[in-house]
């Protein structure tokens, strides 16, 4: 076996997969919100959560759909991330019938900034890792810390070497 860059260990998903995935993670959701079953509303995490809040907000007829932003990247490098953007607090509040939804959790950092805003919130993800796990309530599937997740808004047709051989 040879030595592999992180994202050499690639799991690719289509627009087909993460709508299905997001609708998957709306029937796990259905039912469960604290007004009769019911959410409130839907608070995307930008960028990678718009796709996945929309669909979730439209299987389950959430109709307050806002956004928070985060950064935590400076081009490739990590810092600490902080809030650039927050949802209207004045409907939003403490979080109670609140779902944050975001495409990934990886290490958690994104995810433990925007609890601290919305401590009652109920966080949802399509998809997550082993040490962001802890900060997710709902999540459709979990994949390997090492896996480097390829979404379809950040890809383009090409060819990609074989995992293993030639």
């Amino acid at each position: 076996m040879t030595d592999r860059l992180p994202h050499e260990k690639g799991f690719h998903v289509s627009w087909d997969q993460i709508h299905r995935d997001s609708r998957a993670l709306a029937w796990r959701l259905d039912g469960h919100g604290p007004e009769d079953g019911g959410w409130k509303a839907v608070v995307a995490i930008t960028r990678g959560g718009m796709a996945p809040a929309m669909i979730v907000a439209r299987e389950l007829d959430i109709r307050t759909v806002d956004t928070i932003s985060v950064k935590s990247y400076n081009n490739q490098t990590q810092s600490e991330p902080r809030i650039i953007k927050s949802p209207d607090m004045a409907i939003i509040g403490d979080g109670t019938g609140v779902l944050i939804v975001d495409d990934l959790v990886d290490t958690g950092r994104t995810l433990e900034v925007v609890r601290a805003t919305m401590p009652k919130a109920h966080v949802a993800t399509v998809y997550a890792k082993p040490k962001g796990r802890p900060q997710v309530d709902t999540f459709i599937t979990e994949v390997s810390q090492d896996t480097w997740i390829f979404f379809p808004w950040d890809m383009a047709l090409q060819y990609v070497e074989p995992y293993r051989g030639s």
